[in-house]
């Protein structure tokens, strides 16, 4: 699973903990009767670490794996296609260490150098984005990023549109395009790159780990979905989702390239995209 889903049961996790402040909660399959670690976790009160279990104490296992999300129809869905249920999800709760916290802020002091350097305005705000998935290219996961992405030069346009007012810092990693005239730092491990969204004041991107992240940190968002998943399936009230309405919508499509995700591609312009960030920054 992803950090997105890591990220979905941490509310769980914090309410069974204050009902249970004695028992070391870890996450993983009961079936198989094994626990797993997540760097969404660190630092995270309400979890234990299941490498690091004291055999002491009481352990409860939250039952949530690939093959138990409460998002998805497994009954319905096939060896192709993912099938959706209506879900709510609740924001979840990431902890920063101090030293994350300071080096994102050293990475938000840079991001401000380098709009100084280029620009003789001031910034209105601060957005964080993400361009592309970390798994565009994944062997198991790159069909469904890719059915998922809304295009490089869909976002190059936003992206001039928006960078002479907007000071926009670019997750940096493996699959990244760097787009000319934003921040870029040095490739961010995942935490980091959490904690700096978390000194920003929006984030725009696919919907994905990083929506997930924005919730978390109660953080305005911003997000393509498209035509792969619906919003009725895994948004928050908070945010402003990009949704594709067609028949064919949601496709779930995650084994072949899918025309109906192009076509959503074409149908959420540049324009539609930037009504959304206008709409939800005037809120």
């Amino acid at each position: 699973m992803g950090f997105g889903d890591d990220l979905l049961i941490t509310a769980l996790a914090s309410k069974i903990k204050k009902q249970h402040p004695d028992r070391q909660i870890v996450v993983g399959s009961a079936e198989e009767k094994r626990a797993y670690h997540s760097l969404i976790y660190e630092n995270n009160p309400n979890i234990s670490d299941c490498r690091n279990l004291d055999s002491n104490k009481p352990t409860h296992l939250i039952n949530h794996h690939p093959h138990n999300r409460p998002y998805i129809d497994y009954e319905r869905s096939t060896h192709s296609n993912y099938v959706w249920k209506k879900f709510k999800p609740e924001p979840g709760e990431l902890f920063f260490s101090e030293k994350e916290k300071s080096n994102a802020k050293d990475i938000i002091s840079k991001a401000k150098n380098y709009w100084s350097d280029n620009n003789n305005n001031n910034f209105k705000k601060i957005i964080f984005l993400e361009s592309s998935s970390t798994k565009l290219n994944d062997r198991q996961f790159g069909i469904k990023q890719k059915n998922l992405d809304w295009g490089y030069h869909n976002w190059i346009k936003l992206i001039n549109i928006l960078k002479d007012d907007y000071l926009i810092i670019q997750s940096a990693h493996n699959e990244t395009k760097k787009i000319y005239g934003v921040f870029t730092p040095d490739e961010m491990e995942f935490r980091l790159a959490c904690a700096v969204l978390n000194e920003t004041d929006l984030y725009i991107g696919p919907h994905g780990g990083f929506g997930h992240v924005a919730a978390a940190l109660n953080k305005k968002a911003v997000l393509y979905f498209g035509g792969w998943i619906s919003p009725d399936t895994m948004s928050y009230d908070f945010h402003e989702n990009i949704y594709y309405e067609n028949k064919l919508s949601p496709c779930g499509e995650y084994k072949s390239i899918c025309n109906h995700c192009e076509d959503a591609r074409n149908a959420i312009s540049v324009d539609v995209f930037l009504s959304y960030i206008n709409k939800i920054n005037s809120d």
